[in-house]
């Protein structure tokens, strides 16, 4: 076995958030136990056996409730799991680590400065089974980081890590998401997404939720801070022509097509089509209301059952 997948267990736990995840547990818990000394599996009451290939291999199993909201339940797991060590890994269910990170992370955690609270890896996307290089750039998210100095911020979608004091450095080696599911799957998934990114672009605009003002102070990662400045100019544009815009600089310009079909889909899903249904959203949300922020509120109580003086409006309780 090659020395960078020896098991080596740092003081490091890892969080897995599941939900009929059986298609990914295995390959990401076996990623994960190279480095770390516990996992937790934090499941929504799966219908399929990711609990039982989880407690198969080795995992701590917690059952909390899904409530539509990711960051509630990880912030969840970080109060309320048994973690007793210097550091916490998120990891998605249909993401792990590439062998060269594994050996980076046993090289450099131990060495790191009191004053480092987390972690910037980059991520390798790998989309029908075809590594997606081109068209968005490199991509950097903070994933590692101290349980008591971090938090999942809390909003509607695109949640980062932040951190809550300290500072973060960036590693040189990649984690991936691979999603194994078919598109089917994955248009299903984002259409149900779609009305909570409207949201959180009304939120961005309007101040509907609250959740968004304080976006230019957060401790996130420089990347997923500039991200989100140019998520805030992205509002600004008008709707549909800026999906369209989206697209062109990210398939033409940026050379999205060098990933030839697989490439054209991912570029055209996720970055014309999902943005195009979000704006869809907006619109019909505004042709109802306008810009009134009561009217809309009670537009996406009567019609979604959707509560937006909540902290969590999708939570039906």
């Amino acid at each position: 076995m090659n020395s960078s997948y020896e098991r080596i267990n740092l003081d490091l736990s890892v969080i897995i958030l599941t939900g009929n995840e059986q298609i990914h547990i295995k390959r990401c818990l076996q990623s994960a136990s190279l480095i770390a000394a516990e996992i937790f599996v934090v499941d929504s009451f799966s219908a399929d056996n990711t609990v039982e290939v989880a407690k198969q291999l080795g995992a701590k199993i917690f059952l909390n409730k899904w409530e539509n909201n990711y960051a509630k339940q990880f912030n969840w797991a970080l109060t309320n799991l048994p973690i007793k060590t210097k550091w916490v890994l998120r990891l998605d269910a249909d993401e792990y680590l590439t062998a060269e990170l594994v050996a980076e992370i046993k090289d450099k955690l131990l060495s790191l400065p009191d004053d480092v609270s987390g972690i910037v890896f980059p991520l390798k996307r790998i989309f029908l089974g075809r590594n997606i290089r081109y068209g968005v750039g490199r991509v950097m998210l903070l994933r590692l980081f101290k349980p008591k100095k971090a938090a999942c911020e809390q909003r509607l979608m695109d949640e980062h890590i932040q951190l809550l004091e300290g500072h973060s450095v960036e590693f040189e080696n990649e984690f991936v998401d691979h999603n194994l599911n078919d598109l089917a799957w994955w248009t299903t998934k984002h259409n149900g997404y779609a009305l909570r990114e409207a949201l959180d672009m009304l939120d961005i605009e309007l101040g509907l939720l609250g959740h968004a003002v304080n976006d230019s102070g957060k401790l996130l990662g420089d990347q997923a801070q500039a991200k989100r400045l140019k998520k805030h100019r992205y509002v600004k544009m008008p709707l549909f022509w800026r999906s369209a815009l989206y697209f062109f600089v990210r398939y033409v310009l940026k050379g999205g097509f060098l990933d030839g079909k697989e490439g054209f889909l991912w570029h055209f899903l996720q970055g014309w089509w999902y943005r195009t249904l979000v704006d869809s959203k907006i619109f019909e949300i505004k042709k109802a209301c306008g810009d009134d922020v009561e009217k809309i509120k009670s537009y996406l109580l009567s019609k979604y059952q959707i509560d937006c003086n909540k902290q969590n409006p999708f939570d039906k309780e």
